[in-house]
């Protein structure tokens, strides 16, 4: 038999992340539960697995007295997650201390751009992760709102539209920050073009339709970027919900004017668990790439929860079963109340932080590190199939080393036939549990 290296994290026990002999967990039982893995049929590659800075993470993680221990589990290549992406906002957003811009009211001419409110707390945890990853870092950024001046509701929150005379210095304001972030020693990998902007929430929101989408793209963004000389800089679009993922992304990527200028698709993961829609967007657009750009667990904190960290490992499954390349958490840290958050928004994120003192680790936080810790940067996926219900599965492999995770979401055990490349072993893959094998 091959060498074998397995990691199981299960629910009521002890194990997170506990390395166990193949022999273990290898059972004498025989079972029609099979899940087979073929190396030799490969698909997308891996770019990375991160979280999102926010102010409000920032903001936790500065009254809290070791903030780099936290900022190496999620970080470090080692002995952290090994993120190598991160997700920040351009404004304020809902996990933001308030609302805010980057330019004084009514300003024309973008003179008055400042990245002070930036610098209160999120780019110092910034700098410090660009030194935690030895500037191997990219950074995505979104906007949730222009300034309300420029907008038709003249309100960052509840929605609005950018007014069309406003149009061209929005874009503008894309480059501006990009500008000044790389004076500031940070690297912008990316922007969304709106986060979620088929909603209208009562916090810092944008509407776009489909085509209006495709024509600020197309007519503003996309030339100013090329007038700026950045290229390099990838424009990402829909950053939303999987429903419409297929349907947004046509009307964009079908005009060849958009489509010249856009890197990829965005998705996020609340309303829908249809994966099946990332895969109609590659096949129709296999030299557009996908990314996952935020999810979290909704409705303040969910501290001892064991389905939060389910829904996680399940969707990072059933996205990279469907060509996402990229996978990336919304806040890294929040406080006990799920915030803070200037709307009262309050969600969960791996790591809690009670009464700046008690660090918490989520369910959430050991099921992405089944993936993060080992489908490293320009792994491959490749053919993967489970046949059990409710036991999902994801292969990899990088530099002829294979990586399965199977998660086992059955409320009972369940002996699996796993077959790698022909060589088959039966194992007990425990209730709600998730293992990852390397071959």
């Amino acid at each position: 038999m091959s060498e074998y290296k397995v990691y199981i994290t299960r629910k009521n026990s002890e194990d997170r992340l506990k390395e166990y002999d193949i022999n273990e967990i290898c059972t004498d039982s025989k079972s029609n539960d099979r899940i087979s893995v073929d190396t030799r049929e490969k698909f997308q590659k891996i770019l990375g697995f991160g979280g999102a800075i926010t102010e409000s993470s920032a903001y936790v993680l500065e009254k809290y007295k070791d903030k780099n221990k936290i900022l190496k589990d999620y970080f470090d290549e080692k002995d952290g997650l090994g993120y190598n992406f991160t997700r920040v906002h351009i404004n304020s957003c809902d996990f933001s201390l308030d609302n805010y811009s980057y330019v004084d009211e009514n300003d024309e001419s973008l003179n008055s751009f400042s990245l002070d409110n930036a610098e209160k707390y999120v780019l110092p945890i910034l700098r410090e992760v660009k030194d935690i990853r030895n500037e191997d870092l990219s950074i995505l950024a979104s906007p949730w709102s222009p300034p309300k001046y420029m907008k038709t509701n003249d309100d960052m929150n509840n929605g609005g539209k950018i007014k069309d005379n406003y149009k061209e210095l929005w874009a503008k304001y894309y480059v501006r920050y990009i500008e000044e972030m790389e004076k500031k020693g940070f690297n912008i990998w990316g922007v969304t073009v709106q986060n979620e902007p088929a909603a209208i929430q009562v916090w810092d929101s944008c509407e776009y339709t489909a085509e209006e989408e495709r024509d600020f793209i197309k007519y503003f963004l996309g030339p100013e970027f090329e007038k700026s000389n950045l290229n390099d800089k990838k424009i990402i679009i829909w950053d939303h919900n999987r429903d419409l993922v297929y349907d947004r992304a046509k009307v964009v990527l079908d005009d060849k004017e958009a489509n010249q200028y856009v890197w990829g698709t965005g998705i996020h993961w609340y309303v829908s668990e249809e994966f099946e829609n990332s895969s109609k967007v590659h096949n129709d657009y296999p030299d557009k790439h996908l990314i996952f750009t935020e999810g979290c667990q909704e409705g303040g904190v969910h501290i001892g929860s064991w389905k939060t960290g389910e829904r996680y490992g399940r969707n990072i499954i059933g996205d990279l079963n469907n060509y996402v390349e990229a996978w990336i958490d919304w806040n890294i840290v929040l406080d006990e109340t799920g915030g803070p958050n200037h709307v009262g928004n309050l969600c969960d994120s791996p790591i809690i932080i009670e009464n700046n003192s008690n660090v918490i680790y989520n369910s959430s936080f050991y099921y992405i590190a089944h993936f993060s810790k080992f489908i490293k940067k320009d792994s491959i996926r490749v053919l993967s199939k489970s046949d059990i219900d409710k036991v999902h599965c994801l292969a990899c492999i990088n530099n002829g080393v294979a990586t399965v995770v199977i998660m086992n979401e059955n409320e009972e055990d369940k002996t699996v036939n796993l077959n790698i490349d022909g060589e088959e072993i039966s194992i007990k893959v425990t209730k709600n549990s998730i293992y990852t094998i390397i071959k």
